[in-house]
């Protein structure tokens, strides 16, 4: 028997019928297209580059995620501290990571979640 997958949707918006981000929010206005260099030259060319670029990269970035699912991750942070662990999950604005086997100096922690502003780098095995 197949197992049934939840679907996860985006809450309704601020006018109660359309699904996203409220377009007056501090992280919509700090993503947004204002936020891109090209916006303030008004070349309508180097904005869609540099748009294709940011979508490149934050493909090919939750990409990475997925593909360290359930595998050993070594952790570099600040203190040049270095950590290993399995990687489980990511928050939704990636904030956080949950691991698990967390393996540092002072010993192992069964489960954790790291501050991805503390992370340095990271990198896995494929």
């Amino acid at each position: 028997m197949k197992v049934p997958v939840a679907v996860i949707r985006l809450p309704r918006g601020p006018d109660g019928s359309s699904r996203g981000f409220d377009p007056n929010s501090l992280r919509f206005q700090e993503l947004g297209p204002a936020s891109l260099s090209s916006m303030g030259r008004g070349n309508t060319a180097d904005l869609e580059l540099e748009q294709q670029s940011r979508v490149t990269l934050r493909e090919r970035y939750l990409r990475s995620l997925l593909a360290m699912a359930g595998r050993p991750v070594h952790f570099t942070m600040h203190e040049r501290v270095s950590i290993t662990a399995l990687f489980r999950a990511s928050d939704i604005d990636i904030l956080n990571f949950q691991v698990s086997e967390l393996q540092t100096p002072l010993g192992i922690q069964r489960e954790a979640l790291l501050r991805c502003s503390d992370i340095i780098a990271y990198s896995f095995e494929l």
